[in-house]
């Protein structure tokens, strides 16, 4: 692959996160005092200001993970002017600030929202966990999630296709989700955060794809395409597999019912598709194309398990229980308990780390995963050492900040 500095999606990438910063700042700003300077207070404050702080954390972590050291600012909101000469802080103090704000929030949330949809106290704990993991702390990051698994507030869905679909948002297995609407009439292709719909749908989906009324899909642009190693990689009897790579010809074959005709994927074909987010009829209103109503599944329940078992292995826990929390998300996949790791050491961490690709795949996390775990040369095609650990930092940032581009670019 070839990354260059000018590229619109990975300046809307940096743009939508620090967007939704400023905003956090905003309010933090001013949570005790208005512009008026009076005193702030209502019901529910600790927990909303608990929600802002995990926001930007999360925006914060995916800024770190793209781009390595960004800036950092938490007091105010910035203008265009503010951004002129802000340096880049380097990765650790941008990491310190996430932990920071994460730990805010886990103190500050409760366990259970009224509302669908909001970030729980659990949710704080299982993204503190991840960016631990990202930051090689394996024990701290154990001792977070530890108590979303012994809460019991969640379970593995049996059917795991089915959470995908748009009934199966904010299940059982659901830790954070982004909530996503097809309610708002105005939004294009420039506007990342002007809807309320989710317009990745519209990108996974199968380019010209028609037939009968029944044929529940929706035609979409053919992008961020599964590949045929992606599907060699599940055994036989992984219930996993049919979706996160599903076969368009083999689903023409099975429903001849339908008339199924489709174009060719302009870009890369792979005769695969993200089956996970495929966009369907009926699920778009408004502005049809973009604004699809299915959430985006950020952290799952079984993610926390891998996570959990990774944290033990590699810390050197108990090897017992990091081996039954990969062989929970195992047995759910093959529907049996016929399939079990039993490697332990360096062998179950490579089983672990196998494991995710197979249970997250399309869903943002494998290449991060590989550059976490010192993976990405020997995995990917084309990774240079020292430079494709990072995304360029687009040019247009550079032109108005004039911060430093990362290494290679």
């Amino acid at each position: 692959y070839t990354l260059s500095p000018v590229n619109s999606t990975l300046e809307d990438l940096w743009r939508v996160s620090y967007e939704g910063i400023n905003r956090a700042n905003y309010l933090t700003q001013y949570k005790d005092k208005n512009k008026a300077g009076e005193v702030v207070n209502f019901n529910g404050k600790d927990a909303l200001y608990g929600e802002i702080t995990f926001l930007r954390a999360y925006y914060y972590f995916t800024l770190v993970k793209m781009w390595g050291d960004v800036p950092l600012f938490t007091e105010r909101r910035l203008g265009l002017e503010d951004l002129k000469g802000l340096p880049r802080s380097p990765k650790a103090a941008v990491y310190a600030q996430i932990e920071a704000d994460l730990s805010a929030a886990v103190a500050a949330l409760p366990v259970i929202q009224t509302q669908k949809g909001r970030v729980t106290k659990y949710a704080a704990q299982a993204l503190l966990g991840k960016v631990y993991l990202y930051e090689n702390k394996f024990s701290e990051a154990a001792a977070i999630l530890e108590p979303v698994i012994a809460s019991n507030a969640y379970s593995l869905v049996p059917d795991y296709a089915s959470m995908y679909l748009a009934a199966g948002e904010n299940g059982p297995e659901s830790v954070f989700e982004i909530q996503y609407t097809n309610g708002s009439p105005y939004y294009n292709w420039g506007g990342a955060t002007r809807g309320q719909g989710n317009y990745a749908v519209q990108q996974n989906g199968i380019r010209g794809i028609n037939g009968s009324g029944a044929m529940p899909y929706a035609a979409g642009w053919s992008s961020n395409l599964p590949t045929q190693e992606l599907a060699a990689a599940y055994s036989a009897g992984d219930q996993r597999k049919a979706i996160t790579t599903f076969d368009i010809e083999a689903y023409k074959a099975a429903h001849p019912e339908y008339g199924i005709s489709y174009q060719v994927a302009p870009y890369k074909n792979t005769g695969l598709y993200n089956g996970k987010y495929l966009p369907r009829k009926g699920e778009t209103s408004g502005q049809v194309e973009l604004n699809y109503l299915n959430n985006f599944r950020v952290l799952r329940y079984s993610e926390v398990l891998l996570m959990a078992a990774e944290a033990i292995n590699r810390g050197g826990g108990d090897n017992a229980k990091a081996q039954g929390y990969l062989n929970l998300v195992r047995a759910r996949a093959f529907g049996d308990n016929l399939h079990q790791v039993t490697a332990s050491g360096d062998a179950l961490k490579q089983a672990i780390w196998d494991e995710r690709r197979l249970e997250l795949a399309m869903e943002g996390d494998r290449f991060f995963d590989l550059v976490r775990t010192g993976q990405a040369a020997s995995k990917l095609s084309g990774f240079q050492t020292g430079k494709h650990e990072l995304f360029p930092i687009p040019q247009e940032e550079i032109n108005v900040s004039g911060i430093t581009q990362n290494p290679g670019y």
